[in-house]
């Protein structure tokens, strides 16, 4: 029974993994640029359609097409940016709220009608394989996604605190308007902050990819459980979502084992509404200031 337990863990830490890294880059815009980006979820799903879109007129493994994956979700993401949130940027969150839901709805009837509703699926080598160690059990297409997380998240937190860039992203986080004053180009900052969140979504979409199958609406699931991981561990926090994502993962898989499947949801939900209850400005979270790389 205790290894059957451990395995669980195991499971769902790894699953928890693939949360961080598809929240990470929604935090990220959230902490910077004040954007609750509900269009987040279908990134994503931009990013596994890309990746399945190049996997089968390239015939290369998806983890290759990754980087460029990167790359073109960045590029849309500075188009997003420039033609949908700079414009309401300074909105009531009403507008931008319905702005960024009403993107998702634009990009999944797109997906729906270049690639119709059918589930699709890439194929990867390493798809299906499962990794033994110590008597567990390590499905190497999550053990990948959950390593490349980890690297991403660190990097990013790195970027944060090292870069001028990074600095300055801070800086416009803790007060835009004191940070306009100091010759900080708030709008620019914007541009590439959104860039990066759609590249982390991109990425996220072309590990996601060899894992599950996409599908026009799959966003829509993506964007609930990353919202409840960014709440949960502290808008505007990378650590926080790394924490998140690896406590709901957690809770998801040890709630499907011993109560059933049917109530893991139920369960993640009630563990985020009991710490906002004991900490509303979540696990990571400060009130009054940003804890954007902090």
């Amino acid at each position: 029974m205790t290894a059957i337990i451990l395995q669980v863990v195991v499971s769902g830490l790894l699953l928890g993994g693939i949360y961080a890294l598809v929240s990470v880059g929604l935090t990220l815009i959230f902490g910077v640029s004040r954007i609750k980006n509900f269009a987040h979820g279908d990134l994503v799903m931009v990013g596994m359609y890309v990746t399945y879109a190049l996997a089968s007129a390239t015939k290369l493994d998806p983890y290759l097409l990754a980087p460029l994956v990167v790359v073109l979700l960045f590029a849309f993401g500075l188009f997003l940016s420039f033609a949908l949130i700079r414009p309401i940027q300074g909105a009531p969150q009403v507008a931008q709220i319905f702005a960024t839901v009403g993107l998702g709805l634009v990009l999944q009837n797109l997906a729906l009608m270049i690639f119709g509703a059918d589930f699709r699926s890439t194929a990867s080598v390493v798809s299906g394989k499962v990794l033994r160690f110590a008597g567990l059990a390590l499905p190497a297409s999550l053990l990948i996604a959950f390593l490349v997380a980890m690297a991403v998240i660190g990097g990013l937190t790195a970027f944060l605190r090292l870069s001028l860039t990074g600095k300055a992203m801070r800086a416009i986080a803790q007060d835009r308007r004191a940070a306009s004053l100091m010759s900080i180009d708030v709008k620019r900052i914007d541009m590439l902050t959104f860039g990066l969140g759609a590249a982390c979504a991109g990425l996220a979409g072309a590990l996601l990819a060899p894992v599950y199958p996409v599908f026009p609406t799959i966003g829509v699931n993506l964007v609930l459980v990353c919202f409840v991981v960014v709440v949960l561990g502290g808008l505007g926090s990378v650590e926080g979502a790394l924490i998140g994502g690896l406590l709901i993962g957690l809770v998801e898989t040890l709630s499907g084992f011993f109560l059933g499947s049917a109530m893991s949801q139920i369960a993640y939900f009630l563990v985020f509404i009991a710490v906002l209850c004991l900490r509303p400005a979540g696990l990571f979270g400060q009130r009054g200031s940003e804890t954007l790389g902090s």
